[in-house]
């Protein structure tokens, strides 16, 4: 049987790349539901991100302003992120019982699906999965974005990159480097990295818009993607 929790991080690209793709959202709630549906002690975590909304807003204001500041470019972000997350909670409102987690030091809330969103600046949502993992129990990250899979190097900068299966945690964090800046483009954040290796939790990083392969995932059978996890 699956995992009773899992953790969803769901890239606001795969949300909002521009406006909110309905579309997806319909497909996302219907694989969602239905794994839950499936065994009634299964619960998700999903952390969003903050997608078209966070670079819109991002860029007005930098386009605006002499000297962009990088705590209020990290809050507008954040703001995004709450409202991508408060759609996503209202669309699962049979499974949520609790508000949007925009703290995730404070106490749990119920609910066989919990939504949370950006915390705080200098922390990514990835940070914010893996530190929901640890106060959750959950041992596995389901990364949704653009990146179907890890790769030796960046694909767009050497041709000669390949795509990994798997790879342990040492070989991820020398491929990403050990510091993250807001827009980063890794397929996981190098400092929630650090901590999820420490706790020996396990990454998988998937195209997010394919939800049939999310529901394999989900139900632990074979699936398309890179699974990170301790040496």
């Amino acid at each position: 049987m699956a995992e009773s929790i899992q953790i969803i991080s769901l890239g606001g690209s795969i949300v909002a790349p521009d406006g909110v793709d309905v579309g997806y959202l319909k497909r996302f709630r219907a694989v969602v539901g239905s794994f839950l549906r499936g065994e009634h002690t299964r619960r998700l975590i999903l952390v969003v991100g903050g997608g078209g909304p966070a670079r819109a807003y991002q860029e007005s204001y930098r386009s605006i302003v002499d000297a962009a500041e990088d705590e209020s470019q990290d809050w507008i972000g954040i703001a995004a992120t709450r409202l991508n997350a408060e759609l996503v909670r209202a669309l699962l409102s049979d499974f949520c019982d609790g508000p949007v987690v925009i703290d995730p030091t404070r106490s749990k809330v119920p609910g066989r699906v919990i939504v949370a969103a950006g915390w705080k600046p200098g922390f990514s949502t990835d940070n914010v999965a893996v530190m929901l993992g640890e106060r959750y129990g959950a041992k596995r990250i389901i990364n949704l974005s653009n990146i179907p899979k890890v790769y030796t190097a960046d694909p767009k900068v050497d041709p000669a990159a390949r795509p990994l299966d798997t790879l342990s945690w040492t070989a991820f964090r020398k491929i990403v480097g050990a510091t993250w800046v807001p827009g980063k483009n890794t397929p996981f954040d190098p400092i929630a990295s650090k901590r999820a290796d420490e706790l020996a939790m396990e990454v998988v990083v998937a195209a997010g818009r394919d939800v049939d392969n999310l529901q394999a995932i989900l139900e632990g059978r074979t699936f398309v993607g890179t699974t990170i996890g301790p040496n």
